[in-house]
C-alpha cells in the first residue's frame, strides 16, 4: 500500500530552530520544503531530501503565488522571524514595517493561503514559533516582543476559524535559545536567564524542535488554539 507524502512547509530553514526543525522532519514520509533567505551555508546531506525556496518575507504579496507554486501544504511551521534589537525610540517607521512583516504579516499570509487547501481535505497542522517576549515584553526590542505577542493571537484566531476543518492550530513561546539570534540579546539578559531557571543554561535548537515536530505529527487533534512555554520554567502561568 502506497503512503502518501506530508507536504510540510518550514520558514526561516537555513539555521536555527528551522534547520532543526527540517532535520527532525527529514524522513521517507514526508516531502520537505524548506524556505529561506541564504542556503549558500545549508547542509548538503540535505539537498536531495529538501527542496529549497529562496524567498524574502517581507513581500507579504507575493506569499499567494509563492504557495500557488507548491503542491497542498499538509503541516505548516512558521519559524522565521526578525529581531532589530534597537530602543524603543530610535526606531523607524521603516523598522517597524519591516519586523511586522517578516514577524506577523507574513505567517498570517502564509495561514490564509495554506489553509484553503487544508479546509478542502479536512486536515492540516499549523505550528507557530513565537517567544517568551510575546508574553513577558522586552526592554531592548520592543517591537519583537509586540509581533510575537500578536503572533500567538494570531494563533488563537486561526484555531477558531479552521478547528471545524478538522485543522490544528497551535505556537510555541520559546526563551533564548543558542542560535544565531542569541547573540542580539544583550549579555546581562542572557545570564539573567541562565540564573533564573533550574538547567542554568539557553534551550537548544533541537529541544525546541522536536516540540514543533509533536505538535505537527503526534499531538492529539483535539489540542488547538494552545501556546505551549518553552522556558525550563522561567515564566510560569
Amino acid at each position: 500500500m502506497k503512503i502518501e507524502k506530508l507536504n510540510i512547509l518550514v520558514t526561516g530553514a537555513t539555521r536555527g530552530v528551522g534547520l532543526a526543525t527540517i532535520k527532525a522532519f527529514t524522513k521517507e514520509t514526508s516531502a520537505i520544503f524548506a524556505l529561506g533567505r541564504d542556503f549558500t551555508k545549508f547542509p548538503a546531506e540535505l539537498a536531495t531530501n529538501v527542496e529549497r525556496i529562496e524567498y524574502e518575507l517581507e513581500d507579504v504579496d507575493g506569499i499567494p503565488a509563492l504557495v500557488e507554486s507548491l503542491p497542498h501544504i499538509d503541516i505548516l511551521v512558521n519559524n522565521a522571524g526578525l529581531m532589530l534589537t534597537k530602543p524603543h525610540d530610535e526606531y523607524s517607521r521603516a523598522d517597524v514595517s519591516k519586523i511586522l512583516a517578516v514577524n506577523l504579516e507574513a505567517p498570517i499570509a502564509l495561514m490564509r493561503e495554506v489553509s484553503k487547501s487544508m479546509m478542502g481535505r479536512k486536515s492540516g497542522r499549523i505550528i507557530n514559533v513565537a517567544s517568551i517576549a510575546g508574553h513577558n515584553g522586552l526592554y531592548f526590542d520592543l517591537w519583537y516582543g509586540i509581533s510575537k505577542a500578536g503572533l500567538i493571537n494570531a494563533t488563537k484566531t486561526y484555531a477558531k476559524l479552521l478547528g471545524e476543518y478538522g485543522i490544528a492550530v497551535n505556537s510555541i513561546a520559546p526563551g533564548p535559545i543558542e542560535t544565531d539570534m542569541l547573540n542580539a540579546i544583550p549579555i546581562e539578559r542572557q545570564e539573567g536567564f541562565k540564573n533564573a531557571v533550574p538547567s542554568h543554561r539557553c534551550a537548544k535548537p533541537e529541544e525546541v524542535a522536536e516540540i514543533v515536530r509533536w505538535l505537527a505529527e503526534d499531538s492529539p487533534a483535539y489540542m488547538t488554539g494552545a501556546c505551549l512555554d518553552v522556558n525550563n520554567g522561567y515564566l510560569m502561568r
